[in-house]
């Protein structure tokens, strides 16, 4: 295949991505204290060389009580920022792939056990839980402890600490931000009328549903060198009924856009137990094309793309502009070069590599 669109180059604002491949945020429930360690370093590290055009940190709590499990990542005081430094200087040691950071809140889906467990949500007086906050008092599901509801100064509270990890996240070097405003998290608990039953200005229509999550971003692309991203992932839909859906999320993608947002992933469901998720090859990305009919930001697909020309014919038809793998490229981590292979494109690896590439692919790498 000549000149295969996955593997031409694009810029997200002032970033410059090799090719259309982004590693999109995983979590791995391995920190300590909100602290990354040497699990991280290993995981990103080997994600780094694998020829992706951008690596994004997993989820990363922007206050204890916004991580998801007692072992999630966290970039809330100087612990947090200097072992996500550490991790940084390793991986950039190897690699120069731009690398972005998800923040985020989990909201009333916080205090939770790591999902290899028995699935639970530890009450605030467990010693591995805490009390959660939410838009509404309305918990996750039957089993789930009901939040507390944000008041004025809460929300002020959650704000500042967005933007407070924003000014840690550009100190150790972070090249782009996604704001996490899908899987049921905060920001998309107040996006979602199902988990906003607010009665303030910040619940009731769309446009109050949008209000906070848009504050938030605001402040972040404030906080944030202008000649850095600052991207969103959001939820196309939540797959349920009278919940946020794909018009919506229409709507929200063109106030970020003429807000400055660089860039917008779109993924879905994660709010709501009872969601029917229709799951297959490419099933979100019909979503990821809708909003790309509407807005001239890049807009990044995702959702069981494992194929090479499956991707490429993603952003070849022009569905969106770039693919992020998740568990493909954890099967997988040198999916991107195997991509490169079968569709005749090169890669970048790193030079101790470069005699591993088989003969029938001799023209295959790029040194770093």
């Amino acid at each position: 295949m000549a000149n295969p669109a996955l593997f031409m180059p694009l810029r997200v604002g002032n970033l410059e991505l090799a090719n259309r491949i982004i590693i999109a945020p995983m979590c791995q429930y391995s920190a300590k204290h909100g602290c990354m360690n040497d699990w991280h370093v290993v995981h990103l590290g080997h994600l780094a060389i694998s020829g992706a055009a951008l690596l994004t940190i997993e989820a990363t709590a922007v206050v204890p009580e916004g991580r998801i499990t007692y072992a999630d990542v966290g970039l809330y005081d100087d612990q947090t920022e200097a072992a996500m430094r550490r991790t940084l200087e390793a991986i950039r040691h190897c690699s120069d792939v731009p690398v972005g950071i998800q923040l985020s809140h989990a909201g009333r889906k916080a205090s939770t056990e790591v999902p290899w467990k028995k699935p639970a949500q530890f009450p605030p007086d467990h010693a591995l839980g805490w009390q959660t906050e939410a838009p509404s008092p309305v918990a996750y599901a039957e089993n789930y402890v009901p939040p507390v509801e944000l008041d004025h100064e809460g929300l002020r509270r959650v704000r500042n600490a967005f933007v407070a990890a924003t000014h840690r996240a550009h100190r150790i070097g972070i090249d782009l931000i996604q704001l996490h405003i899908g899987h049921g998290y905060l920001l998309h608990q107040f996006l979602s009328p199902l988990s906003n039953r607010r009665t303030d200005e910040y619940g009731g229509s769309l446009e109050n549903r949008m209000r906070f999550p848009l504050e938030v971003f605001d402040e972040v692309r404030e906080a944030f060198p202008r000649n850095k991203p600052v991207t969103v992932r959001v939820s196309g839909t939540d797959w349920v009924e009278g919940g946020w859906d794909i018009e919506q999320t229409i709507a929200f993608a063109a106030a970020l856009e003429a807000r400055g947002c660089d860039a917008i992933h779109v993924t879905s469901g994660g709010l709501h137990p009872d969601q029917k998720i229709p799951v297959g090859p490419n099933y979100q990305v019909p979503l990821a094309r809708a909003v790309k009919e509407t807005v001239s930001m890049r807009v990044v697909a995702v959702g069981l793309i494992t194929g090479f020309e499956q991707a490429d014919a993603i952003v070849s038809t022009g569905d969106a502009d770039f693919i992020a793998l998740a568990r493909a490229i954890l099967y997988d981590p040198r999916w991107p070069w195997h991509a490169a292979a079968d569709l005749g494109a090169h890669v970048r690896a790193p030079k101790p590599y470069l005699r591993s590439q088989p003969r029938r692919f001799r023209d295959l790498f790029e040194s770093e």
